[in-house]
């Protein structure tokens, strides 16, 4: 497995298929919120300097992603934060510590650029609490969510 640090210029269509799958093994609400990347978002958020891509590749194969927003805190004007924004790796390349070795990969650059601390959320009916209880994550908030759309 190679862990690396991308642009996410470029990387649309090798993604879309990784996206869809995740999309359908995690997303709520599917029904009402469809799959619909905002693209031009993500390469002008890249381009600031706002988004750090990290992917692992199988042969070449790309087979799982994590997606960091990096920012200065609001509330901590000190420190800069990072949070997930979406994680995912194929289901048949979880074996082998992939996920873990992905995180610690992003966390290694995200440290080199001056990053405080690393926000992961989990999905509640999708979680790896396990993985992340045992990299020394702790479990620090709630996140409740309403469908109020029409």
């Amino acid at each position: 497995m190679q862990f690396q640090k991308e642009k996410i210029d470029g990387l649309q269509q090798e993604l879309e298929p990784l996206l869809q799958a995740h999309w359908e093994q995690i997303a709520l609400n599917k029904d009402k919120i469809k799959l619909n990347p905002a693209w031009d978002e993500y390469i002008k958020f890249n381009n600031l300097g706002l988004i750090h891509f990290y992917t692992v590749r199988d042969k070449q194969e790309l087979v799982g992603y994590f997606c960091v927003v990096v920012t200065k805190s609001l509330h901590y004007k000190d420190h800069i934060f990072a949070t997930c924004d979406i994680i995912y790796v194929k289901q048949d390349k979880r074996a082998g510590m992939t996920g873990y070795k992905l995180i610690q990969f992003a966390e290694q650059d995200l440290k080199k650029l001056g990053v405080s601390a690393l926000a992961i959320n989990t999905k509640v009916h999708a979680p790896f609490d396990k993985l992340l209880n045992r990299m020394d994550y702790n479990l620090t908030e709630r996140l409740y969510t309403k469908y109020i759309g029409e």
